[in-house]
């Protein structure tokens, strides 16, 4: 029987998952992407806690006159900004099953570009 898109995404997330994790000092920089959002966060797996999050629909970063590429951009620049105060500079990149193209890639460069080393 042929698997959804969704159940190929959830294999391809797991498969990361075995090799991709985050610690204290290399913390996790998770990608969620919907239709018309993207959402970023910043975990560490050994205790458990998210040391920040960032998405194109939080108030501070202003979506309404560019596209999804774009803001998805904007999102990696403030989850950098985010990460750089709290201490943390480098981070293990997981792409959560998409393929690292358009709005995931668009979201990665701009955290590079804003100082996150990954």
């Amino acid at each position: 029987m042929a698997l959804t898109k969704n159940e190929r995404r959830l294999r391809i997330k797991n498969r990361i998952r075995k090799v991709v994790s985050g610690t204290e000092a290399r913390p996790r920089l998770a990608v969620y992407r919907s239709n018309k959002e993207i959402y970023a966060q910043i975990v560490d797996d050994v205790t458990g806690v998210t040391l920040g999050s960032a998405s194109s629909r939080d108030k501070s970063i202003d979506t309404a006159k560019v596209n999804k590429v774009e803001a998805a951009k904007l999102v990696g620049k403030a989850i950098a900004e985010k990460a750089l105060k709290a201490g943390i500079e480098t981070i293990a990149f997981d792409r959560g099953g998409y393929l690292y193209h358009g709005r995931v890639k668009s979201l990665a460069e701009g955290a590079r570009e804003a100082g996150l080393k990954f």
